[in-house]
C-alpha cells in the first residue's frame, strides 16, 4: 500500500468537501434570508453531509499516519439566483462523483482497500445529493417562481399563526 498517495488523495477530497461546505452554507444563508425554507434546508443538510465526509477522510488520514490539510480547494461563488445555485450544486456533485470514482480506482491499484471503500461510500452520498438538487431544479423549471413563492408564503403563515397559549 502506498500510504503517501492515499493521504494525498484524501487531502484533495477534504479540500473539495470544504469548498462544498462553504458554498452550500452560503447558499443556505441567502435562501433562508429570502424565505425559501425548503431549498435553504436542503443546502444546509447537504453541507452537514459534506462535513461528515470531511471527518471520514480526516480520520483515515490520521489512521494512515498523515497530516490533515484543511484548505478549501477554491473560494465560494457569490450566486444569489436559486436556479444558478442548483446548477452549480449539480455540477459540483457530478465532479465529486467522477473524482471519487477515480480516487477509489487509484486506491485499489495501490492496494488500499480501506480508503477505496471510504471513497465508494461517499460516492453514494454524492449521487443522492445530485439527485436531490436535480429534483429541485426540475421543480423550479416546471413550476417557476411560484415554487419558491410557495415556500416563502409557508414561512409567512407559520410566523403569522397565533401562538398556542398552552406552550
Amino acid at each position: 500500500m502506498k500510504r503517501e498517495k492515499s493521504i494525498e488523495l484524501l487531502n484533495k477530497a477534504i479540500a473539495e468537501e470544504l469548498t462544498a461546505i462553504h458554498q452550500y452554507m452560503y447558499f443556505h444563508f441567502i435562501l433562508d434570508d429570502l424565505g425559501y425554507d425548503l431549498l435553504a434546508s436542503i443546502f444546509k443538510k447537504t453541507a452537514i453531509d459534506e462535513m461528515l465526509h470531511t471527518e471520514k477522510f480526516a480520520e483515515r488520514i490520521l489512521f494512515l499516519g498523515g497530516e490533515i490539510e484543511m484548505k478549501p480547494a477554491k473560494p465560494i461563488e457569490h450566486i444569489r439566483d436559486p436556479e444558478e445555485m442548483l446548477k452549480l450544486a449539480m455540477k459540483s456533485e457530478e465532479e465529486a462523483i467522477d473524482m471519487y470514482n477515480e480516487f477509489a480506482l487509484e486506491c485499489a491499484n495501490h492496494r488500499d482497500a480501506g480508503t477505496k471503500q471510504i471513497f465508494e461510500s461517499v460516492i453514494l452520498d454524492e449521487e443522492r445529493h445530485y439527485d436531490t438538487f436535480n429534483i429541485e431544479y426540475e421543480n423550479l423549471q416546471k413550476f417557476g417562481m411560484e415554487y419558491l413563492s410557495q415556500q416563502a408564503m409557508e414561512r409567512s403563515k407559520k410566523m403569522g399563526a397565533p401562538r398556542n397559549s398552552n406552550q
